[in-house]
């Protein structure tokens, strides 16, 4: 079993780089020059928060007893404070555990990029992972509603990960507000390599997503036997969505494409990344439970109807900056709910969906799994997006969005192209009075 826990070892390293620095290049990349800084900064601030929160009560929350009879809508966040009673040779999966819940609240920082303070940024964290994610946790990989009541099929997360981060996405965009000037001013992306390069990392950070998830009482037993028969069905879940995940997000990255091209004549850089996330965030809930196949036609229609469906913010008048909505919302209900449609009997799930005749009854499962994550997110996002826009606030101020974020919250510019980063000589800082004094502002 020394192999198994080297696995998890890596697995977890690598969904750890998908926030930083992957996501963080990715969003920054896409950001104005004059906002790079604190749109990184809310994904190394997301990781912060919500790994400390996680060791604290979140663990205990999502995999915990129950307060009560079955638990199954949330465990008891006390059970397991800080850990209590949880062996060392647990924390491998604490740790993998962990870096899903940080990267799918900083997944949700892209929707209200450039105008949010970083104050109220970390104190709507804590309470987002209480309320929601681990929650959700809970009801698909705990034990909980979704996963045992329902049986709806999650592999690695598009419920709790990506429909939880696109609702709570669409839900801040609305009650935080447009950026000044929005959609007026194009506010294009100011570096496209890094959104690039965060895109390529996404991608192979994916793996340790998807084929990490396998869950080792499922393949080897409660006794962690490791007889050759359980060793080859190891070896054969971790293939399925090894090849899964590849396919899928290359069919998703080239039907992004082609529906980018009927629709504006032109196969952007920024299209391909975009479609490389969207195959990512579809093919997450699948992975284990479809064939070849299904893989590739969940990928493409993902692509292809996240590339229409970003469009939509301009339509329906909401601000989500970095198209949360459009990618992690859309893309997770298509892949939660088509398991319905394409899983197979050999999968992870062992059930046949309606193309492999199943019937409608594993459709029904997947869409009511899908509706209890938007519900669920929707509430407690807005409970918590209202409390703070009605005491702390949510904004910075309109000349400070206009002067960039990055100097208002941070007192630094990420490139130093009129010296505002020069700072205190010998101090290694920079402030507003510093500036002002030498004339950088002039």
């Amino acid at each position: 079993m020394d192999g198994y826990y080297a696995f998890m070892i890596v697995a977890t390293l690598l969904v750890l780089m998908m926030t930083t620095p992957a996501l963080a290049f990715f969003y920054g990349g896409m950001s104005r020059s004059k906002s790079v800084l604190n749109m990184m900064m809310m994904s190394f601030v997301s990781m912060g928060v919500v790994g400390i929160v996680y060791v604290l009560w979140g663990w205990s929350e999502s995999f915990g007893d129950g307060f009560s009879g079955d638990g199954k809508l949330f465990a008891n966040p006390f059970t397991l404070f800080g850990l209590k009673d949880v062996t060392p040779d647990n924390y491998i999966f604490v740790m993998f555990q962990l870096t899903f819940a940080a990267i799918t609240a900083a997944l949700i920082s892209g929707a209200v990029a450039d105008r949010v303070k970083l104050s109220s940024w970390i104190v709507f964290l804590p309470f987002w992972v209480t309320l929601s994610y681990f929650p959700l946790a809970h009801m698909v990989f705990g034990g909980g509603y979704i996963g045992s009541t329902i049986g709806a099929q999650d592999y690695a997360g598009g419920t709790a990960v990506h429909i939880n981060a696109g609702v709570a996405g669409l839900v801040l965009a609305l009650i935080v507000g447009k950026r000044v000037n929005w959609p007026r001013d194009p506010m294009r992306p100011h570096n496209l390599t890094l959104t690039m390069l965060g895109a390529g990392l996404l991608w192979v950070g994916w793996y340790g997503f998807n084929v990490g998830s396998i869950v080792l009482g499922n393949v080897f037993g409660e006794s962690a036997s490791g007889d050759k028969a359980n060793i080859a069905q190891f070896v054969s879940e971790t293939g399925r969505t090894f090849l899964n995940t590849t396919i899928a997000t290359m069919a998703a990255m080239l039907g992004w494409l082609l529906v980018e091209r009927i629709l504006h004549k032109k196969a952007s850089a920024l299209g391909a990344a975009s479609g490389i996330v969207a195959g990512l965030v579809a093919i997450t809930p699948a992975c284990g439970a479809v064939d070849l196949v299904g893989a590739i036609c969940i990928g493409a229609i993902a692509g292809g109807v996240c590339a229409w469906a970003v469009s939509l913010k301009f339509k329906l008048g909401f601000d989500d900056s970095f198209d949360v909505v459009g990618v992690h919302l859309v893309g997770g209900i298509i892949g939660t709910v088509l398991i319905g449609l394409f899983s197979v009997k050999a999968g992870a799930g062992g059930v046949d969906g309606l193309f492999h005749g199943g019937g409608l009854a594993s459709l029904g499962d997947q869409a009511a799994g899908a509706g209890i994550a938007i519900l669920w997110s929707g509430v407690a996002t807005a409970i918590i997006g209202f409390a703070i826009k009605f005491t702390i606030g949510w904004r910075i101020t309109d000349e400070e969005e206009v002067d960039g974020i990055d100097f208002a919250e941070h007192g630094e510019s990420a490139y130093d192209l009129d010296g505002r980063s020069a700072g205190i000589p010998g101090t290694g800082t920079t402030t507003a009075a510093t500036i002002s004094k030498e004339g950088a502002l002039a």
